[in-house]
């Protein structure tokens, strides 16, 4: 039997908190926690595009929907750590920001970043859901069926 567990299923989750930050967030938090360390880039921030694509309900056969604007970069620290980002848009600081958590996130400073940047974003990200449940919820009709009693 296969082994299900993924052994990258932690560093997927703060990728996507990170990708998915508000504009300037994640480079708030990490300035907020002192002097950025000492790096050097493996790729410099760098604008392109990428291909989304979609599935008919979910579950369909895959498409092409369309291409979407994103930044990426590569970057080392000082003692070997390597950190990637790709975020949506044209936002090169925020690309360098991200990528500098996902590289502190592999070394002894994990606990710390963990605590300072992606525990604040994961708790705005679920008051932004909550908040976006609480309208459509706001919105929601229920409907009802009467039984007229006729046979």
């Amino acid at each position: 039997m296969k082994d299900t567990a993924d052994p990258n299923a932690g560093r997927k989750a703060w990728m996507s908190l990170l990708a998915k930050a508000p504009e300037g967030r994640v480079a708030a938090l990490l300035e907020a926690m002192g002097p950025r360390p000492a790096h050097g880039w493996l790729r410099a921030p760098e604008i392109g595009s990428t291909m989304v694509r979609g599935r008919a309900g979910g579950t369909g056969a895959p498409f092409n929907l369309g291409e979407m604007t994103v930044t990426r970069c590569a970057l080392r620290l000082e003692g070997g750590a390597v950190g990637h980002a790709y975020i949506q848009g044209r936002r090169k600081a925020d690309a360098e920001a991200a990528a500098l958590v996902d590289a502190l996130m592999q070394t002894d400073a994990a606990a710390e970043v963990q605590a300072g940047v992606l525990d604040v974003l994961e708790a705005e990200a679920s008051a932004r859901r909550a908040t976006r449940a609480a309208k459509a919820a706001a919105t929601k009709v229920d409907f009802f069926t009467m039984v007229r009693g006729d046979d």
